[in-house]
């Protein structure tokens, strides 16, 4: 006679066959967790406290200020001075959003705006001030991107602002906006003059 066949597994089985599910379901969580439960613009950057890189970049040619060329980025231009340095193109699309707010922050004359332009033609770069306004004192052309990737750079825009002794202080990934001017930039900015 022959035994009948249950279904039912014994118990601790059952929590073997459970148990790769239960894994999956913490690695999905916790990956979700990481993916959506943060704030992307504060990617830490190795710079903060460190000199600002030491690379200098040619003018953006034909560009002009006051009738003189605007000249390209040296390094020295940060020994002494509160500077934003803001990373970025005529084709980024944030960077049309945030230019007016650069063009406000150029007007404070306690610090200077200095411009990195990242991988753009130099007439689509002359032709994007001219629509925005220059805040730049300085525009460094950065044509292979070599020098963005000096400063650390994920992608245009970034921001970062750099103290009287040529130390990178704050790192902004991602377009200035009107969330983060006043409530972050601005207070960056501020803890860099005193």
């Amino acid at each position: 006679m022959r035994e009948p066949v249950t279904d039912a597994l014994p118990r601790s089985r059952r929590w073997l066959v459970a148990l790769p599910l239960i894994g999956f379901a913490a690695l999905a969580g916790l990956f979700l967790l990481r993916l959506y439960g943060g704030d992307p613009s504060k990617i830490p950057s190795a710079l903060i406290g460190r000199p600002a890189p030491q690379t200098a970049l040619p003018p953006l040619e034909g560009l002009k200020r006051e009738g003189a060329q605007v000249p390209g980025l040296d390094p020295a231009v940060f020994k002494g001075k509160v500077s934003v340095v803001n990373v970025w193109a005529s084709w980024c699309v944030p960077c049309h959003d945030e230019a007016p707010l650069l063009t406000e922050l150029g007007n404070d004359k306690r610090l200077q705006i200095v411009g990195i332009n990242y991988k753009d033609a130099p007439d689509n770069a002359r032709r994007f001030l001219g629509r925005y306004g220059n805040p730049f004192g300085v525009v460094g052309v950065d044509g292979n991107g070599r020098a963005s990737i000096e400063w650390g750079v994920y992608g245009v825009p970034e921001t970062f602002v750099v103290g009287r002794e040529g130390t990178i202080v704050y790192k902004m990934v991602g377009p200035v906006t009107s969330a983060n001017f006043d409530r972050v930039l601005k207070v960056e900015i501020e803890k860099a003059l005193k």
